[in-house]
């Protein structure tokens, strides 16, 4: 490969990585109006179900997964318990605590959360943002989450997260989320 062939891939790399790395951002106001209006401690609060699986950059569903979650709030503090089961067998547990600072902006933490996640509740959307400690082939690596969740009814929430690390996307993953139905006496 001659000089010109390697300087001509390297730009168009680095074309790549700059078009990556530029996300739309979100709007909190475009959703604003939309309904059913999410109330974050509500809906995650009882038991819920959610069902999911991870795809690679290309599309391949890596991981498939169920999750059941235990949620409960004192005040503006929240927990959720996590319990994964992924298809291959294996299982993980995730305990997060949510803590609302202000309207409709929440902040949360994990102990594979790297620092804080941060969300804001716009409408019927929460988007999240967070750095999530993922382990994988024995080795951790740091990978950004780009969460949208968005209230579809009472009891369903649909969820997207894109994963990147330097900007470049590694996979997506997409849940469902349902809220168990309560007797008048709160047991499912």
């Amino acid at each position: 490969m001659n000089i010109i062939e390697h300087c001509q891939r390297l730009i168009i790399l680095c074309m790549v990585l700059l078009l990556a790395s530029c996300t739309s951002g979100f709007a909190p106001n475009r959703y604003v109006n939309e309904q059913p209006r999410l109330d974050l401690r509500s809906y995650f609060n009882g038991k819920l179900d959610a069902w999911g699986m991870f795809q690679d950059r290309s599309g391949a569903i890596v991981k498939r997964f169920t999750v059941t979650m235990d949620c409960q709030w004192d005040g503006d503090t929240g927990t959720l318990n996590e319990d994964f089961s992924y298809a291959d067998g294996s299982r993980q547990k995730r305990v997060w605590t949510l803590k609302k600072v202000a309207d409709n902006h929440f902040i949360g933490t994990a102990a594979d959360v790297v620092g804080e996640a941060e969300g804001i509740v716009s409408g019927n959307v929460l988007h999240w943002n967070y750095v999530l400690a993922l382990p994988v082939s024995g080795s951790t690596y740091h990978v950004n989450f780009d969460d949208t969740m968005v209230l579809m009814d009472e009891h369903v929430m649909l969820n997207r997260a894109i994963m990147t690390k330097f900007g470049v996307e590694l996979g997506s993953v997409t849940l469902s989320f349902t809220k168990r139905h309560t007797t008048q006496q709160g047991q499912p």
